[in-house]
């Protein structure tokens, strides 16, 4: 109930904000879906700005600057002080698979924030991402608080999660929302009618959490319909399917952006239609996360390219019922690379996880500006 109550609150709050943008009027038809969409995501985001004080402002909103490539910065970090710490740097955005404390995001952090101004941000949210892509984040942020619960040594929990703008919010120029902390990255540039949601950081520790007398599992439908598909293989596709991968190691982690791989694993065209089913609805698991209007063209995209995409699998093929695996595993397409890998730290491969999203060609929404 109590998530319910919140979804539809951040709902109202979204829709507000944009009637008040708008002057009390929505987007004309003809301006088409996608920019209707934009023009809400730019509204409830200077919704958000607006309830800043001038310093804050300052903190949270960046001039977009785009370039040719991301590139890696390093930190030092840790307990001793002595870990490579790796996010990836677009202009002044910046991610990574570790904490904010030990690799700074730019922005202002949830716990800085009134509740009016959080509200503001998951309002600004609820209207950028899909249903399934805004459950998800609400599933990483409480796993990160149920871990911070139990203490850290490191910046964790909702209060850490980072909000940043860059650029003028609107239509007509090129900006983005970047927003996440420990094991969420998101990076949403929009342009027109269009919007990319590349790179994508999704992870979680614990992977299983109580909150509210209940428990939640998160990134179970990433793992659940990885087993499934690779159970639909027959021996032939699993022996291309296997291959030998570190099951904690990301290729194509933080700071390696613009970088390819040979793809390996099953071919898509060797699938049936049914297993390529499974394939897409997989990849949608990340893919899906952006607003439904927006997600379309780059679905439909992916669609297109299901002969061309791999399958790939390093680790156990079984696990526990309703648990996530230990297990590795890749999605390779023309513009596509997703890894899905049980990390180490916590003792449990099963209760830790990082995954990555990329769209090679259209990171950071470069392919709009060309």
């Amino acid at each position: 109930m109590r998530r319910r109550a919140f979804l539809a609150l951040t709902s109202s709050v979204a829709m507000c904000a944009l009637l008040r943008a708008s002057g009390g009027s929505l987007a004309s038809p003809a301006q088409g879906a996608g920019a209707a969409q934009t023009q809400a995501i730019a509204a409830a985001a200077t919704a958000f700005l607006n309830t800043l004080s001038d310093q804050q402002q300052v903190a949270a909103q960046f001039a977009f600057e785009p370039q040719p490539m991301a590139t890696a910065a390093h930190f030092r970090g840790g307990m001793r002080g002595d870990v490579d710490m790796v996010g990836e740097q677009y202009g002044r955005a910046m991610w990574s698979n570790f904490p904010v404390s030990d690799v700074p995001r730019p922005g202002l952090r949830l716990g800085s924030l009134s509740e009016v101004q959080r509200q503001a941000v998951m309002a600004l949210l609820r209207v950028l991402l899909s249903d399934r892509g805004y459950r998800k984040v609400l599933d990483i942020m409480g796993s990160d608080q149920a871990l911070a619960d139990t203490g850290t040594p490191y910046a964790s929990g909702r209060a850490a999660y980072t909000l940043a703008i860059f650029g003028t919010p609107g239509v007509a120029d090129v900006w983005m929302v970047q927003f996440g902390g420990h094991h969420l990255a998101l990076n949403v540039t929009m342009l027109g009618q269009y919007a990319v949601l590349a790179p994508v950081l999704t992870g979680c520790l614990p992977a299983i959490y109580e909150e509210g007398g209940k428990r939640v599992r998160a990134l179970a439908a990433e793992n659940d319909k990885a087993f499934a598909l690779l159970g639909t293989l027959d021996a032939k596709q699993r022996g291309w399917a296997l291959i030998g991968h570190p099951v904690s190691e990301l290729a194509l982690g933080p700071g390696r952006d613009g970088e390819m791989m040979l793809p390996v694993g099953v071919k898509g065209s060797t699938l049936d239609l049914r297993q390529r089913e499974m394939m897409f609805d997989l990849i949608s698991e990340w893919a899906g996360m952006l607003n439904d209007v927006h997600a379309a063209p780059r679905l439909a995209e992916i669609r297109d390219g299901l002969e061309e995409t791999f399958f790939a699998w390093s680790g156990p093929t079984t696990r526990k019922p309703d648990r996530n695996g230990a297990s590795y595993f890749r999605v390779q397409g023309p513009r596509l690379f997703i890894e899905f890998s049980p990390q180490e730290p916590g003792g449990d491969l099963t209760m830790h996880v990082h995954t990555i999203y990329r769209d090679p060609r259209n990171a950071y929404g470069r392919a709009l500006m060309a």
